[in-house]
């Protein structure tokens, strides 16, 4: 099903609502996240799929609810990788453009929109896969990728098995990071693996990590555990090789093999690593017209945040037409289990399959390393055999 089908389908089933259609009018997809400093990329890689999807939705006419059509305007400001930034502009987006929907990609940031979106009445997008941004009965949130605790366990095999049981912990100190540490110590530990040192460094900040690399190094770890956004991560990565480590790394599912590649020249530095397979790697048929279409358009590969936020766009905008509003965010978040179901794959890159009832995405990811200079796929449930 291509877009113009899909638009002529949510045409016909606004239709239905009211049998007249009124002129065009426009509704507001807002979104709040890092468009600077450190993690400035991962912003506009998240922003990027919204406005892709957006962009196709109103070539092929919009959307046609309440018998009227809708087009999306994507309104995105910039809160720096700040919670208390990302509140406010939630703030502004909903009082000033009366956004029914923000999408947000940092765990801080949906954790501080979550103390009032429920009464302000509007749908959180959280590009996060930290379990707890569902875990609180938060009624008005997506969680667009899946929940990192699944990544976890293999990750932490696959390494040890190959490089050994001391662990270095080099990740970020924003909140997603801390999130993903407080699950990965124990899991080590719990392996029979030892935690030899731990220095939590600012991503998002700096941009010399010598100092807190050589901190971590002084353990004298076989695996190190990094994290954040990608650009940062590698350059973390990067001081490590050059300060003689040679082990392996655990890696944060915020920081991706393909966008990571581009700023070490290659993926010989991450030779032993551990992390999500890109979506432009991924073995499974279905997402080779979406990517067809993103290189023709960017001259580039998709990554996982544009592709998911992609997803995440389309699935929202089928639940507005489903539930036959673009207002009320507790009748779209009604329909996006439902809408994401009948979502064609050719909107759908991500898989996204469903919605869980506590908001979580019915999602799975391919796992990845880097053996030999090349992408292998790993099997999470033999990972480590």
């Amino acid at each position: 099903m291509n877009g113009k089908t899909w638009g002529a389908l949510a045409l016909a089933a606004g239709l239905l609502v009211s049998g007249a259609v009124r002129a065009q009018e426009h509704v507001t997809i807002g979104f709040t996240g890092p468009l600077s400093g450190g993690a400035a990329l991962y912003g506009k890689n998240t922003l990027t799929g919204l406005q892709d999807a957006a962009d196709e939705i109103n070539a092929a006419g919009g959307l046609a609810v309440g018998g009227a059509k809708y087009l999306l305007d994507v309104v995105a400001l910039d809160d720096k990788y700040s919670p208390s930034e990302a509140a406010v502009n939630a703030k502004r987006l909903r009082a000033q453009y009366k956004a029914p929907v923000v999408f947000v990609p940092h765990a801080g940031g949906v954790l501080a929109l979550q103390a009032f979106n429920e009464q302000d009445g509007f749908l959180i997008g959280a590009y996060t896969s930290t379990p707890a941004v569902t875990e609180h009965g938060n009624g008005l949130t997506l969680r667009i990728p899946p929940s990192f605790d699944g990544y976890v366990q293999p990750f932490s095999r696959v390494e040890m098995k190959r490089f050994g049981k001391k662990l270095g912990m080099a990740g970020g100190d924003h909140d997603y990071a801390k999130a993903w540490a407080a699950l990965i110590g124990p899991a080590w530990t719990g392996a029979d693996g030892q935690i030899v040192s731990d220095n939590p460094m600012s991503y998002n900040k700096d941009t010399d990590f010598y100092s807190g690399v050589s901190r971590v190094l002084a353990g004298n770890p076989n695996v190190l555990f990094v994290g954040g956004a990608s650009e940062p991560t590698a350059l973390v990565i990067k001081q490590a090789r050059e300060l003689g480590f040679e082990g392996g790394f655990i890696v944060m599912d915020q920081a991706k093999f393909d966008e990571m590649a581009k700023v070490l020249g290659g993926f010989e530095p991450l030779e032993g690593a551990v992390g999500v397979m890109p979506l432009a790697n991924d073995p499974r048929p279905g997402g080779e017209g979406y990517i067809a279409a993103f290189r023709k358009k960017h001259g580039q590969d998709p990554g996982s945040e544009a592709g998911l936020n992609y997803s995440a766009l389309y699935g929202v905008a089928a639940a507005m037409v489903a539930a036959g509003s673009v207002t009320d965010a507790k009748a779209i978040r009604a329909k996006l289990d439902e809408a994401f179901a009948k979502l064609p794959i050719e909107h759908d890159p991500a898989r996204i399959i469903g919605v869980e009832a506590k908001g979580g995405a019915k999602i799975t990811f391919v796992l990845a390393m880097i053996d030999h200079g090349k992408l292998v796929a790993i099997d999470p449930d033999k990972a480590g055999e």
